[in-house]
């Protein structure tokens, strides 16, 4: 299973869900992380303020923070290179990354395609 690291920006708390104004997308990604742990992923998040020793030690994460800043933080890495900068990933990329399947959402025929006999043209 490949590794997922995540170098967060400067959080409240380790996963940022926290105080009286949460941002939506950091509750979205804590739910998709654990949903990718239970679905076998290994999934770690490093928060700049908690942290900031695993991001000065880490070559492309340093290497990164000196040519874009903290400002583009989220970071993720898959087995230490670079996936996603700048925000974070939705279940579905998660789900390819780890080759997890995902429930197909239905498939909608293309307006006017389908005639009322049941069958698309």
């Amino acid at each position: 299973m490949r590794k997922i690291e995540v170098f967060d920006p400067s959080l409240c708390c380790s996963t940022g869900v926290c105080g009286v104004d949460v941002d939506e997308a950091l509750v979205n990604f804590a739910a998709d992380v654990d949903w990718g742990r239970q679905n076998g992923a290994q999934i770690e998040r490093f928060n700049l303020a908690q942290q900031p020793h695993v991001f000065a030690d880490h070559p492309t994460v340093r290497a990164f923070l000196q040519r874009s800043g903290q400002d583009a933080l989220p970071l993720i890495l898959i087995d230490g290179e670079v996936a996603l900068a700048g925000r974070y990933p939705k279940r579905t990329e998660l789900a390819l990354w780890i080759g997890a399947n995902q429930p197909k959402e239905a498939v909608q025929p293309a307006a006017g395609c389908c005639s009322g006999r049941g069958g698309c043209c």
